[in-house]
């Protein structure tokens, strides 16, 4: 069996066999569903933990001052954070040789 090659005329032929049918768009294109929605209870006291995490120093100096004892150790645990930096052996060299950022103009 030999095979012949393949012609203009043939592909022609063969698209010209072919059955379009026309086709419904409606039908074809699903409606939009409407987007699914979750509802989630938070606890209270995730919800206390939420606040205090976000709030500002601000916030938090005004609650240490009221008797907030969870903002007066905040602020405790911070102004150590800051003297820790401060008194870094780094920030101690850098002020030896007079090139802190406080000192860069």
């Amino acid at each position: 069996m030999a095979i012949s090659p393949v012609t203009q005329t043939n592909v022609t032929a063969v698209a010209s066999n072919t059955a379009v049918t026309p086709v419904n768009k409606e039908a074809v294109q699903p409606k939009p569903q409407p987007a699914a929605t979750d509802t989630v209870q938070i606890s209270s006291a995730a919800q206390a933990a939420l606040q205090e995490a976000t709030e500002t120093t601000v916030q938090t100096a005004k609650e240490a001052r009221s008797g907030d004892l969870q903002a007066q150790r905040l602020q405790t645990r911070e102004a150590a954070a800051a003297e820790e930096t401060k008194e870094s052996p780094v920030a101690r060299a850098q002020e030896a040789q007079g090139t802190s950022v406080g000192n860069l103009r």
